[in-house]
């Protein structure tokens, strides 16, 4: 375990200040990426590939750890940056050497619960579902991302023919499987005849986007429910540019499927009502998830009438200052 230090102000941070480390994942990079932006513009993007049995262990210790990297990766060498921000568990191997090859003199943050004990980072940012507590823990309700009002406004001027579709917009963004969360042939179909169903109560026009993680099989399914409906659906990219940020900003109403808590997260910043449908049971931390979403009045079932507008839920800014005042940042 690291020893305890005292860290002093560091004063404003300097060009290439920030490293920020990933497997490259998207859901990853996007959080990382969304406190870093709100902390300095001086980013150095670094996606981190450990060997085995190191990638294995992660973020756990072994041996040799110069050697997780293998012998061309130069990546992690100093001179080292005054912040670290990782995200993912090969990523939390990666900040937690870095404070050690650095001998602290490089302050470290981790996103998402490292499942070891945190005092290995100077931060740990978990969300509260992860039950993650501690002195140097910080714990939003959903995940951190890059989402407000002109991040919105961006999302409908670079999709400005959305404004032309028939309101009320229904934006309905589609994941995929997790563990305990199946998104097989039956749990689809029932998704896909609950969101018809609200557009045939409510009209409009649909806004449709899968995800990387929406098992292709299912690709052809979520044209065919939507092919005579006004709006636009994209399945993937020979459909053009992803229009996931002009869902975002366009859309009067979002239907989510409760797998995601990025995709719920970023739907809820918008401060438009948000839905889903849930047919089996979710998994203990996803369960909770939901149901701290519900308990603020963020999250609704699919068919439950709501208000136009709801606050929105906008947490990097306010995580990006805890970890100022935490690690004496200017």
């Amino acid at each position: 375990m690291p020893k305890s230090t005292t860290i002093e102000p560091i004063g404003t941070l300097p060009p290439e200040s920030c490293w920020v480390l990933t497997d490259g994942a998207a859901g990853n990079r996007r959080q990382a990426l969304a406190l870093a932006e709100a902390l300095t513009p001086s980013i150095r993007e670094i996606v981190v590939g450990l060997r085995a049995p190191w990638s294995w262990f992660a973020p756990r210790a072994l041996p040799g750890a110069r050697l997780a990297l293998g012998g061309d990766d130069d990546s992690l060498l100093p001179p080292w940056p005054k912040l670290a921000i990782g995200c993912g568990r090969e990523a939390a191997w990666a900040t937690r050497q870095i404070r050690r090859w650095s001998a602290g003199a490089c302050l470290t943050v981790q996103i998402l619960d490292p499942r070891i004990d945190p005092s290995h980072w100077d931060l740990v940012v978990a969300p509260r579902h992860d039950r993650l507590h501690g002195d140097n823990v910080l714990n939003p309700l959903g995940s951190l991302n890059p989402i407000d009002d002109a991040w919105l406004a961006d999302g409908r001027e670079a999709f400005a023919p959305f404004a032309a579709l028939p309101g009320p917009r229904l934006g309905v963004l589609i994941g995929g499987a997790r563990r305990g969360t199946p998104f097989d042939g039956s749990a689809s179909e029932a998704f896909l005849a609950a969101v018809r169903a609200r557009h045939a109560a409510d009209g409009g026009s649909v806004l449709v986007a899968a995800s990387r993680r929406t098992p292709g099989s299912i690709l052809p399914r979520i044209r065919e429910a939507f092919a005579n409906l006004p709006g636009v659906v994209w399945t993937c990219s020979t459909d053009g540019p992803n229009p996931y940020p002009g869902i975002l900003g366009w859309a009067d109403r979002l239907i989510v499927t409760p797998d995601s808590v990025n995709m719920l997260s970023e739907a809820c910043a918008t401060g438009r009502p948000v839905h889903t449908f849930v047919s089996a049971p979710l998994p203990g931390k996803l369960a909770l998830f939901h149901a701290e979403l519900r308990a603020v009045g963020l999250l609704h079932d699919i068919d439950e009438v709501t208000a136009e507008t709801q606050q929105p839920l906008r947490e990097t800014d306010a995580i990006a200052a805890e970890v100022r005042r935490h690690l004496g940042l200017a």
